[in-house]
């Protein structure tokens, strides 16, 4: 519920994130003058050849900003659940965060709003923006919602749709949405503060969800009785990753696009793996099968589908560094 003494300029706020995705998020609210009593982060972690400690994109900009920090290994930890507390909180915002625990999520009045990147009940899971590319989908956004037991299941506050460009990578629709998803954070909790959001429940379906469920024009009542799938956006894995060129094209381009640029489609190119960043796609009969390349060893490479061909413009082999196709060419051997 609301505090409706309080403006959006004093109500206290507890940040929680720690990606670079998340640090829009609180740079919009510290640009609009909001009240950030306490960032919660990850702990510093090693990382690199000389594994040196390495701070989060979160820390960074909070320590730069002057605001407190917090970083837990446990949430759970009752030394840290008593300094959570002694911030007195009225709202916690979780972007790009772990799961919390009740005990904290249940903890300030105006309870824990969270940044989801797709539009709820679509695309619950860790991997949000992953998923609705490599699935083909040609539209998704991020939801606004109060955090209860289950991920990503409670109440939805408000959304924002965002259309998918049909070459667009899962890096740059990241770029995108983290920007849409600061503004939203802003408008919700402005219409919050001011008493003129109603929660809405999500569908809870096991088997999909009706088409009425969902904002469609024009629709009829065998529309409206019709079931659409509700996807889910579980963890990347590596076996996610690797390529299957007995799919078709689309499927193999839709899959290089949304693992671009992080954690990246692989294959493998004489026994050593060649990651895959960006491509170009060509549906025709192919004369080679699938899995087996073409190369004119100057200016492409490129891989068989079973409907077509993948080019690949932007690549990687195991030891060596990112580079363009052509330059790939001009020094291997094979």
């Amino acid at each position: 519920m609301a505090n409706t003494e309080k403006t959006l300029s004093d109500i206290r706020i507890v940040f929680m994130g720690t990606p670079e995705f998340a640090v829009a998020s609180l740079d919009k609210l510290v640009q609009n003058n909001c009240n950030i009593v306490g960032v919660i982060t990850a702990p510093d972690k090693p990382a690199g050849r000389g594994m040196e400690l390495q701070q989060s994109a979160v820390k960074k900009y909070a320590a730069d900003k002057g605001l407190h920090i917090l970083q837990p290994e446990k949430l759970k930890n009752p030394e840290f659940l008593e300094q959570l507390k002694s911030l007195q909180a009225d709202v916690q915002i979780v972007v790009a965060f772990r799961m919390l625990p009740e005990i904290v999520w249940n903890m300030p009045p105006m309870g824990t709003i969270n940044v989801h990147g797709s539009l709820l009940p679509q695309y619950r899971g860790a991997a949000p923006i992953n998923w609705a590319i490599i699935n083909g989908e040609k539209e998704t956004g991020v939801t606004t919602f109060k955090l209860q037991q289950e991920i990503d299941t409670g109440n939805i506050l408000l959304s924002q749709k965002i259309e998918i460009g049909k070459d667009e990578t899962a890096g740059e629709l990241h770029d995108k949405m983290k920007e849409v998803g600061a503004e939203l954070l802003l408008k919700t909790l402005t219409e919050l503060v001011a008493g003129n959001l109603t929660e809405q429940p999500q569908i809870h379906q096991s088997d999909g969800l009706r088409l009425a469920d969902v904002s469609q024009p024009n629709m009829t009542e065998s529309d409206e009785a019709r079931q659409v799938p509700l996807n889910h956006a579980p963890k990347i894995f590596t076996e996610t990753c690797k390529i299957d060129w007995n799919k078709t094209v689309n499927e193999v381009y839709n899959l290089i696009r949304g693992l671009s640029p992080y954690p990246s489609a692989f294959c493998f190119l004489d026994n050593k793996k060649l990651k895959i960043y960006t491509a170009k796609k060509e549906i025709t009969q192919p004369i080679i099968k699938a899995g087996q390349f073409d190369t004119d060893k100057k200016t492409y490479l490129k891989f068989a589908c079973i409907n077509g061909y993948i080019f690949i413009t932007e690549l990687q082999l195991e030891g060596k560094k990112k580079m363009l196709v052509e330059d790939f060419l001009r020094g291997y051997r094979f």
